[in-house]
């Protein structure tokens, strides 16, 4: 049986059964499992994933009485099949059914027979299955064609507008370049990229980080060069975050919101490890993991600790020179990463998360000194969330000035969607408004 259409399944089964993230259940299966083929598993995982909704829209129409009595493991082999016939050209048609119905043997006995007749139907049918009408309901074409839930189509068009609102939702199935992030503590970006080209991998540049190379190829964290701390694997807009910053060597920074740590590790390699940072959250186990990865970089400016970043701690009033408030939010700009996220309703537009992001920094602006810095980061493309949150900070603490905000699109450029905000405090009245990037 092929073990890695086998890998596949049981993400995706682990994944409707547990609510759990496909990067770790992915990790986790193929680690357990080993594979033959870790990749073809990541392509039907991510790609039923990505298209999931999509993909059930028509299985509705070739299926007489729908999907909706259809048990899970009938309807995730149903969904792997047809995302074969209809995206992978490398598959051809005879072995997407024939694979999918040898599985259905093992793990769907019984109902290997269904799943042969709804697959092979689509062949004959697929001329005849249609989408929403786009004329008559926009929302709900664009919720089908790009498999998102309706809460997040109606909230970009009402921020962004339908044109901008596909180029989102097109953006997110798309697949990401793997970045790393160059430990300029170890060596140089040029240095790293000639090492991992001589060992088969092809780099290529990001221009808007010193520190973020592009890199292709399999085996990655299996090389010498990240084991020894070398480069991390991080997206260039939160390695940009920590940039915009700006931690400078012998300063003190807070990390409110610090799992799972790219930016503190980021923020440590800046200041060239001298210094220190206060990295905390309310997971223990995750502050551990960020202690194992400095290990690993060769850093040891970073005190982990376990704090509600909402919750009044009065000893650190004035005491940062740099605050970073990474708070947690909707996740929109990185749906290429975690597809599973488009399919969650933003309640409410994303009003209680932004009182909770309101609410981390009022309390996380009292610890930064006259003169310093706070920098607000999110990884979603929520204007409530973000734009909105940045301002009525702004507007309810006139000790602080903008300085810098940037929202990254996932859309126009190799990076995941990011808000960026960065305030200082105490610099007098000034330009109240700062610079927009």
């Amino acid at each position: 049986m092929d073990a890695s259409r086998r890998t596949a399944f049981e993400v995706l089964l682990q994944m409707e059964k547990n609510q759990s993230y496909s990067n770790l259940e992915l990790n986790r299966q193929i680690q357990g499992r080993r594979p033959d083929s870790p990749a073809l598993v990541r392509e039907l995982v991510y790609g039923v994933l990505e298209n999931r909704r999509y993909i059930d829209y028509l299985l509705n129409q070739l299926i007489p009485k729908g999907l909706s009595g259809v048990k899970k493991p009938v309807k995730i082999l149903l969904r792997m099949g047809l995302y074969q016939l209809i995206f992978m050209e490398s598959v051809p048609d005879y072995a997407a059914v024939s694979e999918t119905v040898k599985l259905a043997r093992q793990v769907a006995r019984g109902r290997d027979g269904f799943i042969n007749g709804v697959l092979r139907g689509y062949g004959r049918k697929k001329d005849a299955l249609t989408l929403p009408d786009q004329k008559t309901s926009l929302e709900e074409y664009l919720s089908v064609r790009y498999s998102c839930d309706p809460s997040i189509v109606e909230l970009w068009i009402r921020q962004y507008g339908p044109e901008k609102t596909e180029a989102l939702l097109a953006a997110g199935n798309r697949r990401p370049a793997l970045s790393i992030r160059v430990n300029l503590l170890k060596t140089s970006r040029q240095d790293l990229m000639e090492e991992l080209e001589s060992k088969g991998f092809s780099v290529r540049l990001y221009e808007g980080s010193p520190r973020v190379l592009f890199v292709k190829g399999s085996g990655l964290l299996e090389t010498e060069a990240y084991k020894t701390g070398l480069f991390s694997v991080q997206d260039a807009a939160s390695v940009l975050a920590a940039e915009i910053l700006g931690p400078q060597p012998g300063e003190t920074v807070y990390d409110i919101c610090a799992a799972p740590g790219g930016k503190t590790l980021a923020m440590a390699e800046m200041m060239e490890n001298r210094g220190l940072i206060r990295a905390f959250d309310i997971y223990p186990h995750k502050l551990a993991l960020i202690e194992k990865e400095a290990g690993r970089l060769g850093i040891s400016v970073i005190k982990t600790e376990t704090k509600d970043g909402t919750a009044a701690c009065r000893d650190l009033d004035g005491t940062a020179d740099r605050v970073l408030v990474d708070g947690p939010c909707s996740g929109l700009g990185v749906i290429r990463r975690k597809p599973e996220i488009k399919y969650r309703p933003v309640e409410g537009q994303g009003r209680d998360l932004a009182e909770k992001q309101f609410q981390l920094l009022q309390e996380a602006s009292r610890y930064v000194k006259t003169g310093g810095y706070l920098l607000y980061s999110t990884c979603t493309v929520n204007q409530i969330e973000n734009q909105q949150t940045a301002e009525r900070f702004l507007a309810e603490n006139h000790d602080f000035q903008l300085e810098k905000m940037l929202q990254l699109m996932p859309d126009e450029g190799e990076h995941d969607g990011f808000f960026i905000c960065r305030m200082r405090r105490g610099m007098g009245k000034g330009d109240m408004n700062g610079s927009r990037l």
